[in-house]
This record gives C-alpha cells, structure tokens and sequence, in this order.
C-alpha cells in the first residue's frame, strides 16, 4: 500500500500545482502558502475530531523532532524554494527539484541504514533523468549571481524537505498520520503567519485570508496539495521503503507537465515527452522490485 500512497502523493499534488499557478495570478507566492497551510490544518483537525482519533501521548523528544520538522520541512524550505523560484525560474527549480529523490537516498541511509535493491536504484536515474530532459531550458536573462544563489536556495529546500519528513518516519510508525501531518503543519503555519505579518502587517495578512478562503482554485488545491497529499505522502513514507516513497512522489514533476498541457494548454513537444516516457519507464522498474 506505501507505494500506492506515494503515487497518490504525485497524482494530488501535480493536480494542485495547476489549481496554485492558477490562483498565483491573484495572491503573492508567501500568501499561497499561509493560506493554504491554514486549511490543511484545518482539514487534519476537522478529520481527527470526525474520526474520533483519540489524542497520542507524544514524548517531548517527539514534540521537539515535529517542531523542528514543521519548522524546518515547512517553514524554512518552502521560503528558501520561493527565493529560489524568484531567482531562477520554474523550468530551472523544477530541475533543481530533482534532487529530492538522491537526497532521501541518501538521508535514509545515513539516518536509518536503509538500503534499496539495484533496480530501484536504477529506476531512480531513469525517473531523475526523465524529470530533466522534460524541465530543463537554458537560462535567459539570469546573472551569475542569481543562478548560483537560486540553485543553492533551491538545492538547499530540498534537502530540507527531505530531511524533515525522513526525522519523523519513526515517530509515523508509532503514531497516527494525521496527529503527525497536524503538529508539523501547525507549527509551520505558525511560521509562516509570524513572516507574513511581519512582511505585510496585520490587516493586509488577514485581509488576504478572507480574499484567498472564497477563492475555488486556492481551497481546491489546498485540500488537494496540502491535505490529501500530505495524508499520502506521510502514508508512503509509513507503509514503504523512504527511497521508493520519494521515487514515486518524483513523479509530480512529470504529471505536472502533462496536465498543464490538458488544462492549461501548454505545449507539450518531443522533449517532454521523451521526458514523459523515461520516467514512466524508471517507474516501472522501480514498481517491479519486490518490497522486502
């Protein structure tokens, strides 16, 4: 099941990056970000009271990982990926991106020994090297400067993605999903109104609250991307291997393409789509390995 749930990950969140760049058009990208945190824990919350979960008793060892979690994975990366977004460019970070899949490879390792068979590994490079040939374009009008810092701020939010759930795979196989996706969320919303309010001030960060709530495209790809793919990707992570989990949770970037060309009309030429095939190639390789 932890591989499905890693595909549902890529399938909610590639679908809600449609629904964000949508709305982008109205709301700065920090804006986006509080507001669609504070319905994904508002959805955790609502489903925990429905399903009547009862309350986990966390040890403060647990408490202090979630906080820094949710502070670090949530607060931190996601300001260090829109720096880097601003600097470089969708195309670029969507490259920049790829280096999740490694670095989760590579974390799992160091953090839990955690090996994965050869195939997986090389499902992995075919996925990754889809992703590139179907993102990448050559910098237009970047400086030195900007590219290097963006690159760095980009590689820097992954790794800090990346390590940030990987810290909390221990705490998931003792504890409900969904305690755990509302603790770190909790506190890296709080994170992020603190920025917005300082940035904004207090009536204009409320005000693009009220604005952004009765907005359909930000509350349907918040309830996609920050709820339901943050339910499944927790889940992926539970359920399988961390290194298949971020192989299939790579595969956003691809379905992203895909479906920006059938809702936004974007073109999809021979590049993308040798990309396209590459990576639904490494993902079957990656599918064929048996779970030990």
């Amino acid at each position: 099941m932890g591989d499905i749930y890693a595909i549902l990950t890529a399938l909610c969140w590639s679908s809600a990056v449609i629904l964000f760049d949508i709305s982008s058009k109205k709301f700065e990208a920090l804006q986006l970000n509080a507001i669609k945190n504070l319905i994904g824990v508002f959805g955790f919350f609502v489903t925990i009271l429905f399903l009547s979960i009862p309350i986990p008793e966390f040890s403060s060892d647990e408490i202090l990982v979630l906080m820094v979690s949710g502070l670090l994975g949530i607060t931190v990366a996601d300001l260090l990926f829109l720096e880097s977004l601003k600097r470089i460019g969708s195309s670029i970070s969507g490259l920049v991106s790829t280096i999740y899949t490694p670095s989760i490879f590579i974390l799992a390792f160091i953090l839990f020994n955690e090996t994965i068979a050869f195939q997986s590994y090389l499902g992995g490079l075919i996925v990754i090297s889809g992703i590139v040939v179907t993102v990448y374009k050559p910098p237009r009008n970047i400086t030195r400067n900007d590219f290097l810092i963006g690159v760095c701020f980009g590689v820097l939010a992954q790794v800090f993605t990346a390590f940030s759930v990987l810290t909390v795979k221990p705490i998931l196989s003792e504890h409900p999903i969904l305690f755990v996706a509302l603790y770190r969320f909790g506190v890296g919303l709080v994170g992020t109104v603190i920025i917005c309010v300082i940035k904004y001030g207090i009536y204009d960060h409320i005000q693009s609250y009220k604005k952004g709530l009765v907005n359909f495209h930000l509350v349907l790809g918040s309830l996609l991307g920050t709820y339901l793919s943050v339910i499944f990707w927790l889940a992926g992570f539970k359920y399988t291997l961390a290194g298949r989990a971020a192989l299939y949770n790579q595969l956003s970037t691809v379905l992203i393409v895909i479906f920006a060309r059938l809702f936004l009309n974007e073109p999809l030429n021979a590049r993308k789509i040798l990309g396209l095939g590459l990576a639904i190639l490494g993902a079957l390789l990656v599918t064929m390995v048996k779970h030990p």
